[in-house]
């Protein structure tokens, strides 16, 4: 792979009005090829509040807006896909839902899952935490899992979770997509956050 990765973005878990000011700003001065609506929150009230902020924001910039997990919300809303925790009901999806909407799966650090959701029909794969797991938590996707992905499988691999600068470094020539959520959004400059973050991809 010699292509640089593109940038996938993670929502915050919770959004306030001025998210919107925020997403515009970042979506403005990147090329962003995925927004992902990740609330923490079930109550479809919030949701369909928080996919109306996002949708008018990345379709005025022409980025695809898909939702974590909540698979029946797609049509509904409008969504152009789904980004699946649990990859088991992918199969199913696809059948009924056809070729178009997007479908990702979250495969931990299982090349075998990733395989899996693969041969059931899934867009793309995502691997992570990628970047240093905190104490406590389970283990690593390392980069030897996206090295190895990158040059026997063409499916697009996303590299997420606890990316740092040292991480995307590593990273850069082995996935196709790095997604930032929170080490965006947690700082007071989301633009520079992400173009700090993305200096491997200059230099």
């Amino acid at each position: 792979m010699t292509d640089m990765p593109q940038l996938y973005l993670i929502t915050p878990p919770e959004i306030d009005a001025g998210f919107e000011g925020r997403l515009s700003s970042v979506l403005d001065s990147n090329d962003i090829a995925c927004l992902r609506l990740d609330l923490a929150t079930k109550d479809e009230d919030r949701i369909t509040r928080g996919v109306d902020l996002c949708r008018e924001v990345a379709h005025r910039y022409e980025v695809p807006l898909i939702i974590t997990d909540h698979s029946a919300l797609v049509e509904k809303l409008g969504l152009d896909g789904v980004h699946l925790t649990d990859p088991r009901p992918l199969r199913k999806l696809r059948t009924d839902w056809g070729p178009d909407p997007i479908i990702g799966a979250f495969c931990g650090t299982s090349r075998h899952d990733g395989m899996a959701a693969g041969e059931a029909g899934a867009d793309y794969v995502a691997f992570g935490p990628a970047g240093p797991a905190p104490l406590g938590t389970a283990g690593r996707a390392e980069p030897e899992l996206f090295q190895w992905w990158s040059q026997m499988i063409e499916l697009p691999v996303v590299a997420e979770g606890a990316l740092d600068l040292a991480t995307i470094e590593t990273l850069k020539d082995a996935t196709d997509f790095i997604a930032l959520g929170e080490e965006i959004w947690s700082t007071e400059d989301p633009v520079k956050a992400l173009r700090d973050l993305t200096a491997p991809f200059r230099a």
